[in-house]
């Protein structure tokens, strides 16, 4: 089977490359630059993908940046909120119709691979958060790629039950070069440990069981005040 993935660089995006991987199929990733905050997590998913000698694309939309308006991840003008995420700091972080723009990018290039399937990382702790992460839309997607074209491509989303520990735990579980991976939504050379997705990342590991490996900034809080605020996942 073939599959292409729509690959950030990310924790939870390399985890479902690997899983994919794991499973013997012929995997393809497919990276957009849509005019992200910085080029870090897109310098990590080239890493990952000669970790792992799979064949990567990146696409250039670059273009579009100045059409997604006020948010914190195309937009340097606005700060990036840190924190356990609220609803309100999550929205900050809310790239108008993303995966959308993403999945439909990754089908065109799923059907010139002639492949069977086209995967993302959407997964249970984004359902309540990001509403192009709930079922209905994958579900609604899945349903316009298959007819979008004569060769019919299906959309998966094998972490859709999954937990960010969950994923954690099987990417330890399948050797994930996780130091590899990218979730901060600053940049820099190391994770900055405080955004939301910091937080995330570090609540997973913690929460998971498994020792996290990321660098992250000196000011960081340590894991054990995090916990002691109560952790999100």
């Amino acid at each position: 089977m073939r599959s292409v993935v729509v690959y950030s660089g990310g924790l939870d995006s390399t985890v479902l490359l690997a899983h994919l991987l794991a499973e013997g199929r012929e995997t393809h990733a497919f990276t957009v630059n849509y005019g992200q905050r910085h080029a870090r997590e897109i310098e990590s998913a080239k890493a990952v993908c000669a970790h792992y000698g799979v064949p990567h694309r990146v696409a250039d939309l670059r273009a579009l940046q100045e059409v997604f308006g006020s948010n914190s991840l195309t937009n340097s003008a606005v700060d990036v909120a840190e924190g356990h995420y609220t609803e309100e700091t999550m929205k900050t972080t809310v790239v108008p119709n993303r995966n959308m723009i993403l999945l439909a990018v990754a089908a065109a290039r799923a059907i010139a691979l002639k492949a069977d399937t086209l995967a993302y990382a959407a997964h249970g702790g984004d359902h309540a958060i990001y509403p192009d992460c709930r079922p209905e839309f994958a579900d609604a997607m899945d349903r316009a790629i298959a007819i979008a074209d004569w060769h019919k491509v299906r959309l998966e989303r094998p972490l859709v039950s999954w937990t960010k520990a969950d994923i954690v735990k099987r990417g330890a579980g399948l050797g994930v070069p996780f130091a590899l991976t990218w979730s901060c939504y600053k940049g820099g050379d190391t994770h900055c440990g405080r955004c939301g997705t910091c937080i995330e990342r570090r609540e997973a590991f913690h929460v998971a069981g498994i020792p996290d490996p990321t660098v992250y900034a000196d000011d960081a809080p340590p894991v054990a005040t995090l916990a002691a605020n109560g952790w999100t996942l």
